[in-house]
């Protein structure tokens, strides 16, 4: 099933009805509003989508028969008067998506007919399980509707009441109004009354319904019947009751006004990250009115207009920056986040400690596996980390070798079309682009070696190697898989892997001996370079560039000594920017795994809190560590921030990397990888570990051979098409990818993608916890677009 829209109309208010406790008079509530509706002379209507129990007793009967003409319907109804997880077994369930499509379908058939106000009734509790086990606040989540909320005004109903809208808050809900009975003993409504008048939330206490009365079975339920009229055409007309109905109504209005004027005001206010605002208009900026699992919620159909429906899903084809992996809204990480905030807040990390960052430095060494790190370093985003890492690579080097950075200048050896944040610090160890070329303290401290590039064209792998490199590196090299590129201990010994080496020493023995330079660092983005505009560099020559700076420390010192064995670091710190291909983003752990190798120092952000808190981790070898260490105070590692180690992401973080972690032991990605495994050719190399993408590889084959696209890739959760330019530009300058960027942003009839481009490369990226069925949705408009 698609997924579905949050719920919002401009014909139609429509709440869902929470109850704090089960049987705290949920059904009675929604029939007061709803004979309320109908006596202002407009339309209510009454779902039920889960009713348990006798048919007789159904709450949509309860409002059928009560509800002054108010429409009413049930979606599925179970006659054992249990709850609905144990009513539903051994009978056919629905899945909790198809349950929210009827959901929707029907509020949306309703907005489009003359039906004014819409209240849809949950069962039980604010947790109580929905048909499939799961806890109604996650079940009910995708649609966002605004919530009532009744209140228990029974002994303990205090505690439930508050207890339910925390949990309804912590999802994202919005509670737009309270109603519970009077109760002149316990005054639950008192007490509640002045809880959520502190947070602007209106209570309304509702005289309670009469008792049922006693005597014959027929004379009792006629009187019963009478008293219940009664008491809803007296509640129905309760002063409070319509000023409520007259807020509901006005905050509809005001959510929809607020999204409508929210790209003026934003153009008018924000200034953007890497955007030029010469000739941006208002439209041209996505109006996010919420976020849930892959989809934001936006605001505005454009192009796809309906007018009986405000909110699309659109797929967060950027994975939100690379951060994204277990799903916008996620409640399991905002539990986390919560708990965490309730326990430490924020507090300093300078000499002290808390469990969440001892238990998640502990967690991410054994998870990285590389058995030179011993020291994690913690810092807020991926910028950051990598100006720590580079500290520490450099003085590392200065210190063995003797040099004096205040009197000589230091580079690193890098790769071109690599980024690595944009502070002043690592912005240096870039080539020069578009990111820099007008950043005034810009100077770039280094070489950048070119390097043949891993692609598909034409339904073929290659490794396409520079025109201008071909005499050194010799031709372009075709493959039968993506896992025979990945093989590279069978590779290592091939002519490729010998002229590699040859040009890498070569090279760098000529900077060095003939240009006077002095190189402090090996810096590489392992695999895949990111920002620079998706490049996947041939494995094996990130592998043999490794392997001569370590196998040659004379290429650096002439007092260098022989290359020391691991842990300890030879020829060049070695450090790997794993920011973004790092934690599962490419299907593992590390991608320092692809390369066979293990780096001094490794920095990882974005997946480490699975895209909720911004945290960043730089991890060093023991080595490295105590460099920093002597008498003096100068000599430490000077680099802190305010918010270092902070408890909520770290609390965060420990929750992701284990969800990520058994996500990876319990085969919850099997049905990617069997795609992948089906198309290794029986000859490759079994020890090789299978590379495989949750992008299939039909997909791949199909798009390599389309007119416009000049080649493709996919690994893990990343997918990279890159557009011909028929205006000859290329990398970040070019505009061939906007046509396709616009395309998947009209989307199909079941939702748009939003996506990112980086010149003439169009590029999408899942969650880990993407549905196959989603991603194969988002396959189906890339082929509709470009074959």
């Amino acid at each position: 099933m698609p997924p579905v829209g949050a719920g919002l109309w401009r014909s139609l208010r429509a709440h869902q009805v929470y109850g704090a406790n089960t049987d705290v008079g949920k059904t009675i509530v929604s029939t007061v509003l709803c004979n309320a509706i109908q006596k202002q002379k407009q339309r209510a209507a009454f779902l039920k989508p889960v009713s348990t129990g006798a048919l007789d007793e159904a709450d949509d009967r309860h409002l059928e028969r009560y509800g002054a003409g108010a429409l009413t319907k049930c979606l599925y109804q179970f006659d054992e008067p249990v709850s609905p997880h144990i009513a539903a077994r051994e009978k056919t369930i629905p899945r909790d998506d198809d349950l929210l499509a009827s959901i929707h379908k029907t509020l949306s058939g309703w907005a489009r007919s003359d039906i004014d106000f819409a209240l849809v009734e949950t069962a039980g509790g604010v947790h109580s399980p929905g048909p499939n086990g799961n806890s109604q606040a996650d079940l009910y989540r995708p649609l966002r509707l605004p919530i009532v909320l009744v209140a228990d005004s029974r002994l303990g109903g205090i505690s439930s009441s508050v207890s339910a809208y925390e949990s309804l808050l912590l999802r994202g809900y919005d509670v737009q109004s309270v109603l519970l009975f009077r109760d002149d003993y316990y005054q639950n409504h008192e007490y509640l009354g002045n809880y959520f008048r502190n947070k602007s939330i209106p209570l309304v206490s509702l005289q309670a319904p009469p008792p049922k009365p006693v005597g014959s079975e027929a004379d009792a339920q006629r009187r019963d019947e009478e008293a219940m009229f009664n008491y809803y055409e007296q509640a129905s007309r309760d002063s409070e009751v319509l000023r409520l109905l007259e807020e509901l109504n006005t905050k509809n209005k005001e959510r929809i006004d607020r999204l409508e004027e929210m790209s003026e005001r934003a153009q008018d206010l924000i200034w953007y990250p890497f955007t030029q605002h010469q000739g941006m208009q208002a439209k041209d900026i996505t109006v996010i009115d919420s976020a849930y699992d892959d989809y934001f919620q936006t605001f505005g159909f454009g192009e796809q207009a309906k007018p009986d429906s405000e909110l699309r899903p659109t797929f967060d084809g950027s994975a939100s920056w690379w951060t994204q992996g277990l799903g916008h809204g996620n409640p399991d990480l905002s539990l986390s986040a919560a708990y965490a905030a309730g326990r430490y807040g924020h507090v300093m990390f300078a000499g002290a400690v808390h469990e969440p960052a001892i238990s998640l430095a502990d967690r991410l060494l054994k998870m990285l596996d590389n058995p030179r790190f011993s020291k994690v370093f913690y810092t807020d985003n991926g910028s950051t980390g990598m100006e720590v890492a580079l500290k520490m690579g450099l003085r590392v080097a200065c210190n063995r070798y003797g040099w004096d950075a205040s009197q000589e200048k230091i580079h690193i050896l890098g790769l071109k079309g690599s980024y690595h944040g944009d502070t002043l610090g690592v912005m240096e160890c870039s080539e020069p682009s578009t990111y820099n070329q007008k950043v005034e303290w810009y100077r770039g401290r280094g070489h950048w070696f070119d390097y043949p590039l891993v692609k598909m064209v034409g339904g073929t792998w290659k490794v396409e190697v520079p025109g201008e490199l071909k005499e050194d590196l010799g031709s372009d090299v075709e493959f039968d898989s993506l896992n025979s590129i990945f093989d590279l201990e069978s590779r290592l010994s091939s002519e490729s892997g010998q002229k590699y080496k040859e040009y890498i020493y070569r090279t760098i023995k000529e900077l060095v001996e003939t240009h006077g330079m002095k190189f402090g660092a090996l810096i590489i983005e392992p695999v895949i370079l990111g920002a620079g505009g998706m490049l996947f560099c041939d494995p094996l020559f990130q592998r043999c560039l490794t392997d001569i700076v370590r196998d040659h420390p004379e290429l650096f010192s002439p007092n260098a000594s022989s290359p020391k064995a691991a842990p300890s670091w030879s020829g060049l710190p070695v450090i790997f920017d794993e920011v973004f291909t790092g934690l599962y983003r490419l299907g593992r752990p590390t991608s320092a795994s692809f390369l066979g190798v293990h780096p001094d120092i490794a920095v990882n952000a974005k997946l480490l809190t699975g895209g909720l808190i911004p945290l960043c981790t730089t991890v060093a070898s023991q080595e490295i560590f105590e460099t920093f260490s002597s008498p003096e105070k100068s000599d430490a590692l000077l680099h802190g921030h305010s918010y270092t180690a902070h408890a909520v992401g770290c609390t965060v973080a420990n929750d992701s990397l284990q969800t990520m972690s058994d996500m990876d032991k319990n085969g919850s990605w099997n049905e990617f990888k069997e795609d992948w495994k089906a198309n290794v050719p029986a000859t490759a190399n079994s020890s090789t570990e299978n590379v495989w993408s949750v992008w299939s590889n039909g997909l791949l084959k199909d798009l390599s051979c389309a007119d416009t696209v000049e080649s493709v890739f996919a690994i893990g959760t990343v997918l990279s098409i890159s557009l011909k330019d028929a205006q000859g530009e290329v990398r970040y300058t070019s505009n061939a990818a906007k046509g396709l960027q616009k395309s998947l942003a009209k989307g199909s009839e079941k939702f748009n993608v939003h996506s990112r481009v980086l010149g003439n490369v169009l590029y999408l990226m899942s969650s880990v916890t993407s549905k196959p069925e989603s991603v194969r949705e988002v396959e189906n408009i890339l082929r509709a677009s470009l074959i």
